[in-house]
């Protein structure tokens, strides 16, 4: 068992935050108050960060004192919206949340995971026709670990999780966002995710 926060109580901090209780994790949700999150992430070994990407930065910089040590899972796009609320730019073109996350917090692990898919996939990746394929960026190879065996919990089949390297990896990982709208556009609000296939 381990004792994880989740940052945000939207659909995906909510899905998340039951599906790692059903695994036999410890879990604390907490919700957009700074209060709340600094409260969860001081009593947690790993913290997800399911806040809105634009403003994660901000928000977890308030955190670093409680973050300093600790695992951070961010599975965020931070993204300029369109007049129809969905993803029309990145918020750091040439860069990524994750990356910019752990530059601002460096005594933190950041991986970066689950931000290509709906996220009805993050905890249900069997339910798709084919399998999907979730990535890890990160710098910290101990944590990367830490996380894959967190996804593996979340039902995630061990190949069908790839490791793209360090923290900058997550710009490309990232940039998968702008396909977003154009296949929801294209095919409504279903479950779908990036997947690679070989």
């Amino acid at each position: 068992m381990t004792m994880i926060a989740v940052l945000g109580n939207g659909r995906v901090g909510g899905s998340l935050s039951a599906a790692l209780t059903r695994a036999g994790h410890e879990v604390t949700v907490a919700d957009r108050s700074p209060a709340a999150a600094a409260d969860a992430a001081r009593s947690a070994q790993i913290v997800i960060n399911a806040t809105p990407g634009a403003s994660s930065l901000e928000r977890l910089l308030a955190l670093r004192e409680e973050l300093e040590d600790k695992i951070l899972v961010d599975v965020s796009n931070a993204t300029v919206d369109g007049p129809d609320g969905l993803p029309a730019n990145l918020l750091y073109p040439g860069s990524s949340l994750g990356r910019q996350l752990q530059e601002a917090l460096p005594g933190t692990r950041v991986v970066k995971t689950l931000n290509t898919m709906l996220y009805t996939v993050m905890t249900a990746p069997t339910a798709l026709a084919h399998p999907p394929t979730a990535f890890l960026s990160g710098e910290d190879p101990g944590a990367k670990q830490i996380v894959h065996a967190l996804l593996e919990d979340l039902g995630w089949h061990r190949d069908w999780i790839t490791d793209l390297g360090g923290i900058d990896t997550a710009q490309a990982a990232e940039a998968a966002v702008l396909f977003v709208p154009h296949v929801i556009r294209s095919s409504g609000f279903a479950p779908f995710a990036i997947s690679i296939t070989r």
